[in-house]
């Protein structure tokens, strides 16, 4: 899927995007990050809404920042709040604020192909924040940002994630991107968490393997999929699929660790790990809002 549509510039995933246009948000990205502290009036009068029908906090946080960056006015929306709650459709809901005028959609959602069912019925530009199992491409574009900055380029790095791919749209996010950019992905899971149908794209390696990485991406264990029998335990989790701080000391010098976040913290990561010199997670976080605001400024202009 393209990241400008014909009809118009929805940003719904990283699918099918070319590696120049990637990094041409990666680019506009560095250009912003120039500037961390200046509010630009670029779009004053813009109004932007933030759908989320899921919880976040760091991923609206972080839009949200990008948008007052950008001078635009920010419209909050909670699902828990509204009129969804009282049966009203997302359609509805989404399509009511069209109306009233708002210049851009920032949507999360839970279940899975509603997203493209609204891009398709929804004239303004709709910008994925969190599609079901789908995809997460802002997500996605801080990690290549990040990955970037490290090593100067992507093309040729090797990329270990580890975790639950089943469940995961930062899995799927950054698989198409890197694999577009040239690095090799791999995936390390238990067999209850691994997606088959991604397998012809990336191999399921050992963790033995997966530690041998550019870079080790630790994904977020949804704890309570203990009740679905998918995970019998926090602790069997972390000896078997955790990256303890044992573990860690194998990777090469140069190996960074990253991680979506929230961090459970003794569990998919040791403790010790997470503010590591190896770790990249709250750089991550601080180049969300770059990121971000090259993708609103696109969806915008």
């Amino acid at each position: 899927m393209s990241i400008v549509s014909a009809q118009t510039k929805h940003f719904l995933g990283l699918k099918g995007v070319s590696s120049g246009e990637i990094m041409s948000i990666l680019d506009r990205a560095a250009h912003w990050e120039q500037y961390p502290a200046k509010v630009t009036n670029q779009f004053q009068g813009k109004f932007v809404s933030n759908l989320f029908f899921e919880n976040s906090t760091r991923t609206r946080f972080s839009f949200e920042m990008a948008q007052k960056r950008l001078g635009a006015e920010v419209l909050n929306f909670s699902a828990a709040e509204s009129s969804v709650q009282k049966g009203e459709s997302i359609y509805d809901t989404v399509r009511t604020l069209e109306s009233m005028g708002i210049d851009a959609g920032v949507i999360r959602l839970k279940p899975n192909g509603v997203l493209q069912e609204l891009a398709e019925n929804i004239q303004i530009p709709l910008i994925n924040a969190g599609d079901g199992n789908n995809e997460h491409p802002t997500q996605a574009l801080l990690d290549f940002y990040t990955m970037r900055k490290q090593f100067g380029a992507i093309k040729g790095l090797t990329v270990s994630i580890v975790g639950d791919i089943l469940h995961s749209r930062v899995a799927r996010s950054n698989l198409w991107g890197l694999l577009e950019l040239g690095a090799k992905v791999q995936f390390c899971a238990p067999a209850s968490m691994q997606a088959p149908e991604l397998a012809e794209f990336a191999p399921y390696v050992s963790f033995e393997e997966a530690l041998k990485a550019d870079v080790v991406m630790m994904l977020r264990v949804q704890l309570e999929r203990h009740n679905t029998g998918l995970l019998r335990s926090a602790e069997e989790y972390r000896e078997q699929y955790g990256l303890t701080l044992e573990r860690a000391s194998r990777l090469a010098p140069h190996a960074i660790i990253m991680h979506p976040a929230p961090v459970n913290r003794n569990v998919e990561l040791d403790d010790a790990l997470v503010e590591h010199e190896k770790s990249k997670i709250f750089t991550q976080i601080a180049h969300g809002v770059p990121i971000r605001m090259a993708v609103i400024e696109r969806a915008l202009s």
